[in-house]
Order: structure tokens, then C-alpha cells, then sequence
């Protein structure tokens, strides 16, 4: 809309191509996502070219007001969020939450304002509705169920009956809703009503899902029979949630606003949808944390004030969306998520998940398997999970839209298999651990990286006494401090001395450290016969993940005594030239192997370097 006018779109696909676009403001989005989704996964073969015009066609009728560019193959709506009306009503619903009711009534009813009937009712194609709509449909009935519970809490039982009517009449099967239209007749006096909105809704419930209503729904009943005064802060009874049936959703429209390249003042509408099968829509769980819970912390974490503090300012809102914490193999990168996960848990009310991706392991977590795992955490049954990755990927962004949610994705291999489990919502926020760097995604996603490297000195001593116990530290604090420096003060390392030394209470510090002091038995004392948490496996798995020349380089690398590396040195001895060993050699540091401490001069810890000459010199000698 300019000054009031509607921009005319035309008709057919054109208004797929910039609902899309829309609903992933300044996010690339593929052509071939725009060919899937405008053509219900059946293309023609000029399909790239249609979508090329479409493209241009856009460009034009937002000339002077947004800007959409090409970025590699794919498109991007550039434009502040907050001028495409659904991410504005996220943003809005966001800002309610944990506000005082009398607070958050006006926001939730700006919010619900920006709806103007069904979202993508003019867009073709059923495929593009499903997976745009789902998420907004869901988001639309949680904001009114929100307005019902504040407008409940005041009082104001008129006003929440006439907001509420109209959305019981939308969705007759959503218990929660019809709940709180019962208990607000109730409280306005209006008892023969309430009992006669139950009845009708428990036929309903009855009559097309063949059950019977849940507690929500029962306790609002029965308080009616029981002539219960309605609570000061009605909180909807857990249990199941019956399907949200076709739901209205408010336009997608991009509105004036700044943005990139210059101010907007006019907005795109008349991007709406229909409604999708009843089927394939579902309401995920109030919260998620039972469905994939977080590890419980471990007694022994210590230190990590930097990390820690990097993690909160991620947090912090507009935030970071995804921090990475990239470490070598030890340095307790799992562990300090899953610290900061439960230190932080109430920052996350909607839920928190913990996923393993494997990705140095032989089978490595497909982000289709992945994201298949979360969407079965987020209640969407199994049968009505996508088969396409794209559209997994699509849905579960929609559905954690205007939520806050914790992610944690726990070692993984390669940007490739992160990015498309990025929620990429306001509000919710991804923490990746990785034994890699994983640059891109800070580079193209906006993402914090954070390197977990040893412990303190102070700390990794700590770390060590909270397991043997304080006072057997005091007795031997000099044996202490050298144990922590040949576990090159990782907590894996760490943790296994300290498993040794309880499993044998006559060893002293001393007697351990001697022990350690023989490099030709340091990662066999650090290690346990078929252990994956053993010292020399977990090296291991980092070797093996490498290229074969940068694999072919460390171990040649393993013949070298000490600590420092440079690089025409390794070059010589790798027998190839300089350009080859520096990218080898930057391999080795981006896999934590190597630390580039000045320009061509690198860094290896002892565990590293005793792991490496056990590559090149197998056997006894080593």
C-alpha cells in the first residue's frame, strides 16, 4: 500500500514468490524453495525462468521502497522485521509475554489487530499455505488465549467475552479457548450460558474427534457446577490439546518502515492464505522442555566467566540467535552449555531442547533426521512431519515463531548440517558446539563464536578438588598444580584423573603425576579400555574428521619435538610447498589441533603433540 493505495500484485504466482519472500524477511531463500513451494512440488521445467520475472516484476513495484536482492541462488527480502506485519505481531506477542496483564492487554490487542482476515487467502498453491500458515494460525490463537487469561485476571470478564466468542466460533475445538469463554461467563453471572457453551462443545469434541473433553475444558465445567469464584490468576490445566481446525491468520504485508537502502512508506497487501486440511494443522504443547530435556548439569563445572558472560550477552535482546562454542576435544564445550542452559532456564519459558548431531562420529545426525527429532519434541505427529527437509525446516521455524526456546545442537561437523535447524525467530536462540569453527555461520548468520579453550590454572585446580575433595588437595598442592598441567588443564582430562585417583584412594598426587610424566603412557593413563571419553579417543576423532593432507600433516608434524611450529619448517618436512602447508596448516586450526599463535608460527598442547608422534611413530619406540 503507498499513501493508502494499494500496489497491485496481479494475480497467480507472483503473490507465492512474495509471500515467501516475505515471511523470511532478510533471509536468502533459495530458488529452488520458490520453485517447491509455488508449484506444489510439481514444476514445469520454465519454472526457474517464471520465477526469475516474478522476481524482477517485484523489484519494480518496490522501487524506491524496499529492496530485494540476489544473494548467490538464491533471493532476499531486505527490510527491518517489523514491517512485515507477522513478524511485527511476533514481535508484539514477544513483548507482551511477562508483561503486567494491564500492560499486556493493549499490546496482545495491537497484535491481533494487524490480522485482517485469512493470511495467503490469494496465494496459489496448497503446499505454500501449509507450511507459511501453520505457524501464524497457531501464534494467532496463543495471542487471544494470552488476551483471555490477562483480560480474565482484570476483571473484565464483557470485553473477554466478546473477544472470545468470535474465536470459539473460529475454532470450536480448541478446549483452552472455549475454556476461558466457560469461566468468563461464569464470573459475569451468565452460569446457563457457560454450561450450555460446554455441552455444545463437548458434542463437537465428540461428534468429529470421537473424544471427550480435556481437563481444561472438565475443570472449567466443573467449576461452574460447583459455583467456584473464578482464581486471581487462572492458569489452563496441562493435558491434550485437540487440533486447531482451519484457522483465519491476518495478511502478510510488508508496511512503511525503514529499511535497507532507504525508508518505506507504503506496505504490500492482499498476501493472504487459506485455510489448511484440519489434518495437517496441530498445536504444539505449552512447553517443550519434557519432550527433549537438557542433561542435568554436572556437580564439577568451574570457571568459564568469559564464556559464560559471551553466552549472556547472546542472550540479550536483539541477540545473537546462535552462539558456537568451538573447542578441541576435551575442553568441556558440552558441559558448558548445558551450565549455562540451566542457569538461564526461566530466560526460556517455551522450552529448551538438547540434540545431539554426532558429527565427528561414522554415522553423523542428517539435518532431515534432526529436524524430524524436533518436531516430534514440538508435539507434531509423526504421519504430519514433511517429507521434504526444506519444508521440515519451514515448518518447525514456523512453529517456534514468537516463542522462546533454547536449542542445543551438541558437536557438530559441519556448517551444513546446522543451518537448517537455525530457528531464525526473534527470541529464540541456538547454542552449537563444535570441535570446528563453523566461520560461516557467523559470517552469513550472524552468529557469536565463542572458543572454549583449558581451564584457568585456579579453575582446572578447582575442578579437581571439588571430585577428591579439598582437604586431599591441601596435602599435596604442588603434586595438584602439576597433575592439572600434564591434563593441560581439560576437564576431560581432568575427569579422568580425578576417576583414577578415587578408584585408588592409596595413590597420591605424586605417585599420578609420575605417572603422567611418561609421555610414552600419558593418553593410555588418560584413557579407559572401550571408552568413548577417553583422551586418545576423543583426539582421535578429530584426526580422523580431518583431510588426508592435513591428516597426513599432523602426523608428519608428530616428529617435531615441542610445542612450536613454523611453517616453512613443516613445509620441509612435509616435502611440499608453502601455499599447500599453510592451508593444511589452517585446517589444523580450525580444527582446534593447532593454534596460529603469530603469523606462520602455530601452537600444539603436549596431549596433542604426544598424540601426533604416536601417529608417526607407532608402537613401543613412540
Amino acid at each position: 500500500m503507498n499513501n493508502g493505495r494499494l500496489i497491485p500484485l496481479g494475480s497467480g504466482r507472483i503473490r507465492t514468490v512474495a509471500a515467501v519472500l516475505m515471511s523470511e524477511v532478510n533471509q536468502v531463500v533459495p530458488v529452488g524453495r520458490l520453485i517447491d513451494l509455488a508449484w506444489d512440488a510439481e514444476p514445469p521445467a520454465r519454472a526457474r525462468g517464471v520465477v526469475h520475472n516474478h522476481v524482477h516484476r517485484l523489484r519494480q513495484l518496490l522501487a524506491g521502497h524496499a529492496e530485494l536482492v540476489t544473494r548467490g541462488t538464491g533471493y532476499a527480502l531486505a527490510a527491518d522485521p517489523v514491517t512485515v506485519d507477522a513478524t511485527r505481531f511476533r514481535h508484539l506477542v514477544a513483548a507482551a509475554r511477562g508483561a503486567e496483564p494491564h500492560r499486556a492487554v493493549p499490546v496482545l490487542r495491537q497484535a491481533l489487530g494487524l490480522w485482517r482476515g485469512d493470511a495467503l487467502a490469494d496465494v496459489p498453491g496448497e503446499r505454500v499455505r501449509r507450511m507459511l500458515g501453520v505457524g501464524l494460525t497457531q501464534s494467532r490463537v496463543a495471542a487471544l488465549q494470552d488476551l483471555g487469561r490477562h483480560l480474565l485476571h482484570l476483571g473484565r470478564h464483557g470485553e473477554l467475552i466478546t473477544e472470545l466468542t468470535a474465536g470459539v466460533a473460529e475454532h470450536p475445538l480448541h478446549e483452552e479457548l472455549t475454556a476461558l469463554l466457560i469461566r468468563a461467563l461464569q464470573a459475569d453471572g451468565r452460569q446457563a450460558e457457560a454450561l450450555d457453551q460446554y455441552y455444545r462443545a463437548k458434542r463437537q469434541l465428540n461428534d468429529e474427534l470421537g473424544i471427550d473433553p480435556g481437563p481444561a475444558l472438565h475443570g472449567a465445567y466443573l467449576a461452574v457446577l460447583g459455583g467456584e469464584t473464578v482464581p486471581a490468576r487462572p492458569v489452563p490445566a496441562p493435558g491434550r490439546r485437540a487440533p486447531v481446525r482451519a484457522a483465519s491468520a491476518g495478511p502478510l504485508t510488508v508496511r512503511g518502515g525503514p529499511a535497507p537502502g532507504g525508508p518505506w512508506h507504503d506496505r504490500i497487501a492482499g498476501v493472504r492464505s487459506g485455510p489448511a486440511p484440519a489434518d495437517d494443522v496441530w498445536r504444539p504443547p505449552a512447553s517443550v522442555a519434557a519432550a527433549a530435556p537438557m542433561p542435568g548439569p554436572v556437580p564439577d563445572f568451574c570457571g568459564r566467566e568469559r564464556e559464560l558472560a559471551a553466552l549472556d550477552r547472546a542472550a540479550a535482546p536483539p541477540g545473537a540467535g546462535c552462539v558456537v562454542l568451538a573447542g578441541g576435544a576435551g575442553t568441556g564445550k558440552t558441559t558448558l552449555a548445558v551450565e549455562w542452559a540451566h542457569r538461564r532456564r526461566s530466560d526460556f519459558p517455551d522450552g529448551q531442547f538438547f540434540l545431539g548431531l554426532r558429527g565427528l562420529g561414522p554415522e553423523p545426525r542428517e539435518p532431515g533426521a534432526a529436524l524430524s527429532l524436533l518436531l516430534t519434541a514440538l508435539g507434531v505427529p509423526e504421519e504430519s512431519i514433511p517429507p521434504a527437509g526444506e519444508d521440515r525446516s519451514a515448518l518447525y521455524r514456523s512453529l517456534v515463531a514468537g516463542r522462546r526456546i533454547l536449542v542445543v545442537l551438541d558437536d557438530a561437523g559441519t556448517v551444513g548440517r546446522v543451518r537448517p535447524l537455525l530457528p531464525a525467530a526473534p527470541g529464540c536462540l541456538t547454542v552449537v558446539t563444535s570441535r570446528r569453527r563453523l566461520t560461516p555461520l557467523a559470517v552469513r548468520d550472524g552468529a557469536t563464536l565463542v572458543t572454549v579453550g583449558p581451564l584457568a590454572p585456579d579453575d582446572a585446580l578447582a575442578m579437581l578438588g571439588s571430585a577428591l575433595g579439598p582437604p586431599r588437595i591441601a596435602a599435596e598442592v604442588d603434586a595438584a598444580r602439576r597433575v592439572v598441567g600434564l591434563c593441560d588443564r581439560l576437564p576431560l582430562a581432568l575427569r579422568i584423573s580425578a576417576a583414577r585417583l578415587m578408584a585408588h584412594p592409596d595413590w597420591s598426587l605424586e605417585c599420578w603425576g609420575l605417572r603422567l610424566t611418561d609421555e610414552r603412557r600419558r593418553l593410555t593413563e588418560l584413557s579407559a579400555p572401550g571408552e568413548d571419553s577417553a583422551m586418545d579417543a576423543a583426539l582421535r576423532l578429530s584426526h580422523d574428521a580431518l583431510s588426508p593432507g592435513a591428516a597426513g600433516l599432523f602426523r608428519v608434524l608428530g616428529l617435531l619435538p615441542g610445542p612450536r611450529i613454523e611453517v616453512s619448517r613443516a613445509a620441509e618436512l612435509a616435502g611440499q610447498d608453502l601455499d599447500r602447508t599453510r592451508r593444511e596448516l589452517a585446517e589444523l586450526c580450525d580444527a582446534h589441533l593447532l593454534q596460529e599463535h603469530v603469523t606462520g608460527h602455530y601452537l600444539r598442547s603436549d596431549l596433542v603433540r604426544i598424540y601426533a608422534r604416536q601417529l608417526a611413530l607407532p608402537g613401543p619406540a613412540a
